[in-house]
């Protein structure tokens, strides 16, 4: 395994994801500058995630057939021009239409790279692989938007995209001169491309997709509330707390990637899902007590990052002919379980007048999407058992 491109791919990661990151922390600073309301600014977010979501499967299975090197360039490029036509900042409308670019370039990205990874690595380091691609987005969280909102107070939040299009030049750079040639999918007609959905095992990895983002997003984007009004902690001490989780996010997708190697892609997920359940089920319990309730929070972002590469290592294995088409189907389904699951604790907030309860839903979706997915998996177990009898 060629780590120095792992690693080249994995900061192109980590670029794009800060990208997509940083801008809810620089809501105020945009909105002032471009004269505009906050709640409009707040619509770059949404206007990302649907060039993400829509964007992303479209291009990825049109292009399916091309080199893997031809595409992560081109999407690398286009990158580049969304972080130049965001950072010239000339009103919303522009940077409305450099953050669709972005969403759609980073979203060809990651699926062509964690494609890419499939093919560079042998079978047995796929898992590994994978865990050190998704760290660039783990790494994201922990120190791209702090770094980005330093730099938006500094000297302003368009040097934050001025500075990525410099960081993604070196991505480019680096891709063009070292990334041998990597084919695309086998010649297999759309159509056919497209039949690997009808496939149980593919649509119950889809359908945990969604519930777990769903489950993840309502407790996440509504973590900060929830530590300042039920632990009633200080700003300071939220900045630590996140800090740390965010570090043990990091640590969760390395470790699930050396994980998934050992004991298998489904075990992980099924682990990595049953734990974040148990654990915001605990939650409102616990509110009397901020140590447990850290500690709890610590297990449920270790284990929700554990699970990524587990997830992406499942989707290689039903889908080969086709990895590209369901990584993009992934990341969309993805971005739409974090909207919807955005949009439901809000109305839980609203219907409550407390994040209290967040943590219950939560968990509810998460054990939505594990159920689902078992009930699927024990089906397909039995049918192959009953397929070996009959063939005995």
């Amino acid at each position: 395994m060629n780590r120095k491109l792992i690693y080249l791919l994995t900061l192109g990661i980590f670029v794009t994801a800060t990208s997509e990151l940083v801008v809810s922390g620089v809501l105020n600073a945009i909105a002032e500058d471009l004269r505009v309301s906050v709640a409009l600014v707040g619509q770059l977010i949404t206007v990302y995630s649907l060039s993400f979501a829509v964007g992303t499967p479209i291009i990825v299975s049109i292009t399916a057939k091309l080199p893997r090197k031809t595409l992560l360039l081109g999407s690398l490029a286009a990158f580049l021009v969304g972080c130049l036509l965001s950072g010239a900042g000339w009103s919303f409308e522009t940077l409305a239409a450099g953050r669709a670019i972005l969403g759609v370039s980073a979203g060809v990205y990651m699926v062509v790279t964690l494609g890419s990874v499939a093919k560079l690595v042998p079978p047995d380091k796929i898992g590994s692989a994978m865990g050190t691609v998704i760290l660039g987005f783990s790494i994201a969280m922990v120190l791209g938007v702090p770094i980005g909102i330093a730099v938006a107070g500094w000297i302003g939040w368009k040097a934050i995209f001025l500075l990525l299009a410099a960081a993604v030049l070196l991505v480019l750079i680096g891709a063009a001169v070292f990334l041998p040639r990597i084919e695309g999918d086998a010649p297999v007609p759309f159509r056919r491309q497209f039949a690997v959905l009808a496939s149980p095992l593919v649509i119950a990895g889809l359908l945990l997709i969604f519930f777990r983002e769903g489950g993840t997003s309502v407790m996440y984007t509504y973590l900060t509330p929830y530590l300042q009004t039920i632990l009633h902690m200080k700003p300071s001490g939220i900045a630590v707390a996140m800090l740390i989780l965010g570090l043990l996010g990091a640590v969760g997708s390395r470790f699930g990637g050396y994980a998934v190697d050992r004991w298998g892609a489904v075990r992980m997920i099924a682990i990595s899902l049953a734990l974040p359940v148990a654990a915001l089920a605990a939650l409102p319990a616990l509110k009397a007590s901020l140590a447990a309730t850290i500690a709890v929070l610590a297990v449920w972002i270790f284990a929700s990052f554990m699970v990524a590469p587990a997830i992406q290592t499942y989707f290689v294995q039903q889908a080969p002919q086709s990895v590209n088409l369901i990584m993009g189907m992934n990341t969309s389904l993805t971005h739409l379980g974090i909207a919807a699951g955005a949009g439901l604790g809000g109305a839980a907030v609203d219907a409550s007048s407390t994040v209290l309860y967040n943590p219950w839903l939560g968990a509810g979706l998460l054990a939505l999407g594990l159920a689902v997915s078992v009930v699927i998996w024990s089906a397909q177990a039995r049918r192959a058992k009953a397929r070996e009898r009959l063939t005995a």
